[in-house]
């Protein structure tokens, strides 16, 4: 669990909406009116064109969002203050992962949307897919608790899974964006905004933060990786959950 009253408060200085991420969401949003974002954090990827209502427990996060984003109500994924299918649509990105019971926090979802729940998440599968990991490998250790992406699917009823690449410049700084960019991680404020360099011992993360200025002064990252290098995008393990749900009788 990422507590991010404490961790949350430079957030929006590395994190921020991608337009081609943001236009998946949006895609698969359909046309839904009114649209539920649970763990809603600042406000990235709520969509300007519906009626949006925000779900987010951290205060310091709710402090963080522009004035013009929609308004936010302070509660849990896992007990959402809603009644059965008050919204068209309910979404959740990149949060789930942070919920005390990420079942319930599903099924809420499910219990709230009238046609249908959205959700972009991170395949903790793919996690030896990547480079990063061969720095920390304590992320293995991480991703082993949880759903993996497919029981995510199934407990929302059988949705449909679709990768989501990444761009090699991408403007939401979470964890995997940087696949082509390894010099970002050296920056302290960029880690900050990541919740998982929080739950990893400081003394490996600085470690490992050299060993990886080692390796881009040298060029032995750039020998092993050069495969991606010139990639515009990545298939780094991000998906996106899309479930309909039984119209309304």
């Amino acid at each position: 669990m990422a507590d991010y009253d404490s961790i949350g408060r430079t957030y929006t200085a590395t994190r921020a909406t991608d337009p081609r991420i943001a236009a998946a969401i949006e895609h698969a949003l359909g046309s839904a009116r009114s649209v539920l974002n649970v763990g809603a954090g600042s406000g990235s990827y709520e969509p300007s064109t519906r009626q949006v209502l925000a779900v987010e427990p951290s205060v310091v996060m709710i402090a963080q969002r522009p004035r013009a984003a929609a308004p936010a109500v302070r509660a849990q994924a896992e007990a959402l203050p809603f009644a059965d299918g008050e919204f068209d649509a309910a979404m959740a990105v990149l949060s789930d992962h942070h919920w005390r019971d990420q079942g319930g926090g599903l099924a809420e979802l499910r219990r709230v949307a009238r046609h249908r729940v959205v959700v972009f998440t991170w395949d903790r599968t793919t996690v030896a897919d990547l480079w990063l990991v061969d720095y920390l490998p304590g992320f293995r250790r991480l991703a082993t608790g949880g759903m993996d992406v497919a029981e995510v699917a199934e407990r929302l009823g059988g949705a449909t899974v679709e990768p989501v690449p990444i761009p090699h410049d991408c403007k939401d700084g979470f964890l995997h964006a940087f696949w082509r960019r390894p010099e970002a991680y050296l920056d302290p404020r960029v880690r900050a905004g990541i919740s998982v360099f929080a739950r990893l011992d400081p003394g490996a993360v600085a470690e490992a933060m050299e060993r990886l200025r080692a390796d881009l002064a040298s060029g032995a990252w750039a020998r092993r990786n050069a495969a991606i290098l010139t990639r515009e995008q990545l298939d780094v393990g991000y998906r996106l959950i899309c479930a309909e749900l039984e119209p309304a009788s």
